[in-house]
C-alpha cells in the first residue's frame, strides 16, 4: 500500500487512500449509481464472490492500485489504476484509469476533477508516459469532463465479451 493523500475541495479535507475490502459495499454502489452501471454491477452485496476474487487479486499486484476518496468516513469517489509496460514508445510505461465514479453527493462539485489531476500525476511519478482511459460512449458528459482535463479522443476503443 503506497501513501495516501488529501484533496481539499469545497473547504472540506478528502482522504485519497487504497480501497479496503470493507469498502466494497460502498464501491458497489458507486458502480451501479448510473444508467450503465446499474445494468452490470448489483447495488446490493448479495452477490459478493466475484467482488471478492477481484479485490484480492487488485490488492496482491503492486501494478494495480483500487483508490478511494473518503470524507467524514465515507467512501465519496473510486477508481482503479493500473500501470502498464509496453515495448511501443521506447519501452513507455502507460497508466490506465478505470472505474471512476463520484457519489451523487459529490457531483459537480470538483471532486473527480481534483482526484483525476492527483492520479495523472502519481502516474507522471512512477514513470508513466501517458494516462489512458476508456469511457463508454453515451457517456457525453464524461467525454467533456475528460476533454477539460487534456484527454483526446485519439482511438477507436474495442471489447471482445465472454
Amino acid at each position: 500500500m503506497e501513501q495516501s493523500a488529501v484533496l481539499h475541495i469545497d473547504g472540506l479535507e478528502i482522504a485519497v487512500r487504497d480501497a479496503a475490502q470493507d469498502d466494497l459495499p460502498a464501491l458497489l454502489a458507486l458502480l451501479a449509481d448510473d444508467a450503465l452501471g446499474a445494468t452490470r454491477d448489483p447495488e446490493s452485496s448479495a452477490e459478493l464472490e466475484p467482488y471478492l476474487a477481484a479485490f484480492a487479486a487488485i490488492e496482491r499486484d503492486p501494478s494495480h492500485r483500487l483508490l478511494v476518496c473518503e470524507s467524514a468516513g465515507r467512501v465519496v469517489a473510486m477508481l482503479q489504476l493500473s500501470f502498464i509496460p509496453g515495448l511501443s514508445r521506447r519501452g513507455a510505461w502507460r497508466a490506465q484509469i478505470e472505474a471512476v465514479r463520484t457519489h451523487a453527493d459529490f457531483r459537480g462539485r470538483g471532486l473527480g476533477r481534483v482526484f483525476l489531476e492527483w492520479a495523472i500525476e502519481h502516474a507522471r511519478s512512477r514513470g508513466c508516459s501517458l494516462v489512458q482511459l476508456t469511457t463508454d460512449k453515451s457517456r457525453a458528459d464524461a467525454h467533456r469532463f475528460y476533454e477539460r482535463l487534456g484527454f483526446e479522443a485519439s482511438h477507436e476503443g474495442m471489447k471482445l465479451v465472454f
